[in-house]
């Protein structure tokens, strides 16, 4: 049984027993099982592959939701002051990302920030294009994406 499923099974326990079947008493009880599971994970012969990619998928939600505030707190500060420093333009960011999953979340998470839009994606998933609200350097736009959500996806996902 993988380390995944052995989780999910405690947490279903955990539920169970505190007879609350909730979101949260399902993800307190996920909590309580990864805990534990942790603790014994020198038993398993998975050797922290399941507790690492936990940490990645973590790692890039909470990146994510800080690029968001970022994002949100720029684009709304400069719809609310009078000077306007939007210089929009369609820039055409180089994807490292290969496969469909990579590619269709690292353009989803681009998508939702404020600010930015993926437009399309070549045939070959090799180029991204987007829309940017402050495309003043496009070199600056391909880097942060590369060096961002990119990689942070492409560590989720391995």
């Amino acid at each position: 049984m993988s380390v995944f499923l052995l989780n999910l099974l405690l947490a279903v326990a955990w539920a169970g027993l505190t007879g609350t079947f909730s979101l949260t008493g399902l993800a307190i009880g996920y909590v309580v099982g990864f805990l534990a599971l942790w603790v014994i994970s020198p038993l398993f012969q998975d050797q922290g592959g399941y507790f690492m990619r936990v940490y990645r998928w973590i790692k890039l939600l909470v990146l994510f939701h800080y690029e968001l505030i970022v994002s949100s707190v720029q684009v709304a500060w400069d719809v609310l002051t009078p000077r306007h420093r939007a210089r929009p333009g369609i820039v055409a960011v180089p994807l490292a990302a290969k496969g469909e999953a990579e590619v269709l979340l690292v353009t989803n998470l681009i998508s939702l920030t404020p600010g930015t839009l993926s437009l399309d994606v070549t045939e070959d998933c090799n180029t991204l294009f987007v829309h940017a609200m402050f495309a003043d350097d496009p070199d600056q736009i391909c880097a942060d994406i590369r060096d961002g959500m990119e990689r942070w996806v492409k560590e989720a996902l391995t």
